[in-house]
């Protein structure tokens, strides 16, 4: 299969890029290493050392004896490009991982702002309309996030994307299916709101056939190919903007720091380990939706955990400090969530669980670059209140 990774230099991109090339997929990245620059704009980088992506790409080629072509393309603003890419390299798939993945860095100023917005929204229509200019039957599989129905569960189960209601119509009661009623909590999560209404568009009135992940908190450094070399090592991000919330503890764990725990630390969220992320992104591409088939909505985590606990387990694993700091995120202290992920359940996923011994793993990749680490990056600073300002730190304002 001809497979086109929107995003394949970035956190998700890349190790999904390896899994396809190594099932024996040509794989094309596009991307504009626009995550690199962001590095560079926060003065922030990976505290793994990433190589740059001729020298990736020249990495995997030696140890898989597979290549995976590269396109520097802005999908967000190079429309031209992008028609011309997808008729020349007449892709079976696309997966879209191409925007600004990040919530805090979303809130932290109204230039941030307009920026995700802009770029998330017209890579995701950009993608549509190429799709529909050059009457390629693609299927597009697009990473979403679970932040799209918010963190409340309304006592129930969070579906997989639909919702079943019932309708009184002058007395009649009528059955119908809804898209699951979005809340989102950030600038990044409207975007990805955004996004599902666009695909439902477009595969009612184009019949484009779309697959949309809602994905939950990534954790984990580690797939078996980004293993083979290190210049194929993946992104591990620590800093108060991008780095993800498990992630953090281990790193904090491993160079000392205690475990930074926002507000009460109630804060419940779904994981899925890197592992099985790129494995739910096989699983989406063999098993597309027909044309003329509504979008099919995965909820891609494999468990759910309360921050205090996470931290309260790390600390115990480590023997590391946890510290309670202000949340600078508006959202509620605390949460229940119970999600429904029989889809991929289904299919044959057998989910990586959250388990002392890839703890341990991660834990050790950043002990191993631990001389990486700027503790000046660790805070979380952008703030998601009304009085906030670029590069003032909480508590400063």
């Amino acid at each position: 299969m001809k497979i086109a990774v929107l995003g394949g230099d970035g956190f998700c991109g890349w190790p999904a890029s390896l899994h396809l090339s190594d099932l024996g997929h040509e794989v094309a990245i596009v991307d504009n290493c626009s995550r690199r620059r962001i590095d560079d704009e926060l003065g922030a980088e990976s505290l793994t050392p990433i190589a740059s992506v001729d020298e990736r790409l020249d990495a995997w080629r030696e140890v898989s004896d597979n290549q995976i072509a590269f396109h520097n393309i802005n999908v967000a603003e190079d429309y031209d490009d992008l028609v011309a890419f997808l008729r020349d390299f007449q892709p079976d798939a696309v997966i879209h991982f191409a925007e600004q993945r990040a919530a805090p860095y979303s809130m932290k100023s109204p230039r941030n702002k307009r920026y995700t917005v802009d770029n998330n929204v017209n890579a995701t229509h950009n993608l549509l309309a190429a799709i529909v200019e050059t009457g390629q039957d693609i299927h597009v599989v697009h990473l979403g996030t679970m932040g799209v129905y918010g963190y409340g569960t309304a006592g129930m189960k969070i579906p997989e994307g639909y919702l079943d209601v019932k309708v009184d119509a002058d007395g009649t009661e009528v059955e119908q299916q809804i898209l699951y009623p979005s809340n989102p909590g950030s600038i990044y999560h409207m975007t990805k709101v955004l996004d599902q209404h666009l695909f439902a568009y477009y595969a009612k009135n184009d019949e484009l056939r779309i697959t949309d992940l809602h994905q939950g908190i990534i954790w984990g450094t580690h797939t078996p190919q980004t293993l083979r070399d290190e210049r194929l090592i993946n992104r591990f991000d620590y800093d108060g903007d991008y780095g993800t919330v498990l992630n953090r503890f281990l790193m904090q764990a491993a160079i000392g720091y205690p475990l930074t725990v926002h507000g009460t630390g109630g804060q419940t969220r779904a994981f899925i380990h890197i592992r099985d992320m790129v494995k739910c992104v096989q699983l989406a591409i063999e098993n597309p939706p027909a044309r003329g088939e509504r979008v099919k909505i995965f909820n891609q985590m494999t468990e759910t955990h309360r921050v205090r606990d996470l931290a309260e387990l790390i600390g115990r694993i480590a023997g590391a400090e946890v510290q309670m700091v202000p949340n600078p995120r508006k959202e509620s202290a605390e949460n229940e969530l119970h999600v429904v992920n029989d889809a991929f359940l289904d299919l044959g996923l057998e989910p990586t669980k959250l388990e002392e011994g890839l703890l341990m793993e991660v834990e050790d990749v950043a002990k191993k670059y631990a001389d990486r680490a700027d503790r000046t990056k660790i805070p979380a600073r952008s703030l998601w209140t009304a009085e906030q300002s670029e590069g003032v730190p909480q508590g400063e304002k």
